[in-house]
């Protein structure tokens, strides 16, 4: 398994961004629930990042592509808004043991 960060390093409505031998992702956190993703907009597969950490709009409600401003729903990956409306973040399945994220081998 390879070690992402600890849970309380992902703040409440907050996200935290990833590179590993895996590729690029991010994790984002909603009611305590945590959501990880391949960091790749599905309109440009480009990072979505517009500084390190920062996959949110401005409100905290919505992960946002800095280059095209595409917006997708945090709990599903769904694009709800711009040029890739209705296509989907690719989640991904992780572990947590000890109050650690991992991504799975």
């Amino acid at each position: 398994m390879i070690k992402l960060c600890r849970l309380d390093a992902i703040p409440e409505n907050g996200s935290k961004g990833f590179t590993t031998v895996k590729g690029d992702f991010f994790a984002v956190k909603k009611a305590s629930k945590i959501y990880l993703y391949e960091n790749s907009c599905p309109h440009m597969s480009i990072n979505l990042e517009w500084q390190p950490d920062q996959f949110l709009d401005h409100e905290k409600r919505l992960i946002q592509c800095a280059t095209h401003g595409a917006q997708f729903l945090m709990e599903t990956g769904e694009c709800v808004v711009g040029p890739c409306e209705g296509d989907h973040l690719t989640q991904v399945s992780y572990k947590i043991l000890d109050d650690t994220l991992y991504l799975p081998d």
